[in-house]
């Protein structure tokens, strides 16, 4: 397993397109994606560093592994 790199919300959005996820609305700071097939909703803060445990969270709701997350970055 990788370890899990540091990274913004911004960054993490663009991983996150690249697999399907599309910009669905704005609510304050927080950036909501979603994906039609399989469904998912995420919900990603733009921040300029996301905390490992807020990172590793989406990771798992977009049904990847980190290994294929650092891949898209």
């Amino acid at each position: 397993m990788n370890k899990l790199p540091r990274s913004s919300g911004r960054e993490c959005i663009r991983a996150l397109e690249k697999v399907g996820f599309y910009f669905k609305r704005q609510e304050g700071s927080h950036v909501i994606l979603r994906r039609d097939d399989p469904f998912a909703q995420i919900s990603v803060p733009l921040h300029k560093e996301l905390d490992r445990g807020t990172l590793r969270s989406i990771i798992r709701l977009a049904g990847l592994s980190v290994d294929e997350f650092v891949d898209l970055l």
